[in-house]
């Protein structure tokens, strides 16, 4: 080429100053670029190791909140099998099972030594049952025999059953 075509003129010949030559400067470019290059890399994989975790975690929380339902679901089953044992009517019928009779109307001692309320002997009819007319006792047909004071009187032992038991302990 010769040398007038060489040379630039007008905006190309200003945009031709601006710009760096080619020479000694394009080979201290190249650790710029295997810097740039080596940065965006080293980020991939630092992004796709980031992306492995996140992926293994989502599936270990997604295993606890399968547990966590099993769990809860088991803890309402168990519940309500407490809450069914707990019920009144079920803890009365055990108890029958188990050879126990209803306590009645509680009997307080005052402070004083009275007594408050109607004291009886679990087994006996309530004071309510109690006051439906009985048969006389053989001593009130006995009019020289002492009366017996009604506070005190025992009844007649009952059997022992033996307790019947469950086969899970605890039911």
């Amino acid at each position: 080429m010769s040398k007038p075509a060489r040379q630039l003129r007008g905006t190309a010949a200003r945009l031709g100053r601006l710009m760096p030559s080619q020479g000694p400067n394009g080979a201290a470019r190249t650790p710029f670029v295997l810097l740039v290059v080596t940065l965006l890399g080293g980020g991939l994989i630092a992004l796709l190791l980031l992306n492995s975790a996140l992926n293994a975690g989502s599936f270990q929380l997604s295993e606890y909140r399968r547990q966590t339902t099993e769990r809860t679901d088991e803890q309402q089953a168990l519940q309500r099998d407490v809450d069914d044992l707990s019920a009144p009517d079920a803890l009365a019928r055990r108890a029958g099972d188990l050879g126990m009779v209803p306590g009645g109307p509680p009997v307080f001692l005052n402070p004083d030594g009275t007594v408050k309320g109607v004291p009886f002997t679990a087994g006996d009819p309530s004071p309510a049952e109690a006051a439906e007319p009985a048969p006389l006792p053989a001593s009130a047909q006995n009019p020289g025999a002492p009366a017996p004071h009604p506070k005190h009187h025992t009844p007649a032992p009952r059997p022992r059953q033996p307790a019947k038991t469950s086969p899970t302990p605890g039911r």
